[in-house]
């Protein structure tokens, strides 16, 4: 079952603060920039929003830190590489019918670009990055 509420509301997905020990809050030139900076009005961006909201203000253990960083990027198949199978996706016309409207030669392009991005974010990403401070963090 998912948790995620019916109606959706801002922050309602964020975790309850611990007064004993509590987590940084997000900054403003960082993800808290990001995250106010990328509010558009898509169910689907809110709810991404509110997932890594969630995960930077969350209290982890170590195992569920080696997780996330697994499946955001550090993985063989990672969320890193799912946002650019995504931008791939939005940039065809064949699996966008909004695209449907560009001529011919600039719809190209733009399918180009996305096999691009793509192609770059899967074969040239940072996983390795994320792997090894996973394999930092479990001491290996």
């Amino acid at each position: 079952m998912n948790d995620y509420p019916a109606i959706r509301r801002p922050g309602a997905m964020a975790p309850i603060p611990d007064r004993r020990n509590p987590v940084p809050p997000l900054d403003d030139d960082g993800l808290g920039g990001i995250l106010e900076d990328t509010a558009i009005p898509h169910p689907g961006i809110d709810m991404i929003r509110d997932g890594l909201r969630l995960i930077a203000l969350d209290r982890l253990t170590r195992d569920q830190t080696m997780s996330v960083l697994a499946a955001l990027a550090g993985a063989e198949q990672n969320l890193a590489d799912g946002i650019g199978h995504l931008i791939e996706r939005l940039t065809n016309p064949a699996t966008n019918p909004a695209l449907h409207s560009l001529d011919p030669e600039t719809a190209k392009n733009v399918q180009l670009e996305g096999e691009r991005y793509r192609f770059e974010t899967t074969e040239y990403g940072p996983q390795a990055r994320a792997a090894e401070a996973i394999a930092l963090i479990e001491g290996i």
